[in-house]
């Protein structure tokens, strides 16, 4: 199972476009809100999930997802549960993915120490200690980060390919007809 975690001021499109990707290649993909049924979006788009995070079940857990926007990643960043599932997924080597802004929850937690990742140009100074490059997508060991809105599709085929590996994320690109 994939969670993706949202928290009200979340940014639309990175929660959804890789909600959909992840769905067509039939990978197991649930949203998760803080503390509420209904999460509103910084566009004011008002999400229905599926569990709220003291429901999420830890023996089917794959990955987790963290969009970005604001002050979504900020109100994710706050919440502990949210950062405890992180541990978790970090020292059980599941994988964690996070877009925009949500990349500085992982520098601030030191995770992304000594490793490569991107994120929303202006947040780089949260991510201590990593090696910080302007790639639309970073795969680094379990963690993928990527830089904002406009790379939400690259992102969300970066996640299904460490999933599902190459051969799904080009059939599902093909169908979708999105040109890696």
């Amino acid at each position: 199972m994939i969670y993706i975690l949202l928290a009200d001021g979340f940014e639309d499109i990175e929660a959804l476009v890789p909600r959909d990707v992840l769905c067509r290649a039939g990978v197991d993909v649930q949203t998760v809100g803080l503390n509420s049924n209904i999460i509103r979006s910084t566009n004011k788009l008002e999400v229905k999930v599926d569990k709220l995070m003291d429901e999420i079940e830890f023996e089917s857990l794959e990955g987790i997802i963290l969009p970005g926007g604001m002050p979504g990643a900020s109100n994710l960043q706050k919440d502990d549960n949210v950062l405890k599932l992180i541990d978790f997924c970090y020292k059980n080597n599941l994988m964690i993915a996070a877009i925009c802004a949500a990349p500085m929850i992982l520098g601030k937690i030191g995770i992304l120490a000594g490793k490569e990742s991107c994120c929303y140009p202006g947040f780089e100074r949260y991510l201590e200690k990593s090696i910080v490059n302007e790639k639309s997508v970073n795969v680094c060991q379990n963690i993928i980060t990527s830089r904002g809105p406009g790379t939400s599709f690259d992102f969300a085929f970066a996640i299904l390919e460490y999933l599902r590996g190459s051969d799904i994320k080009d059939k599902i690109s093909s169908q979708m007809q999105y040109k890696i």
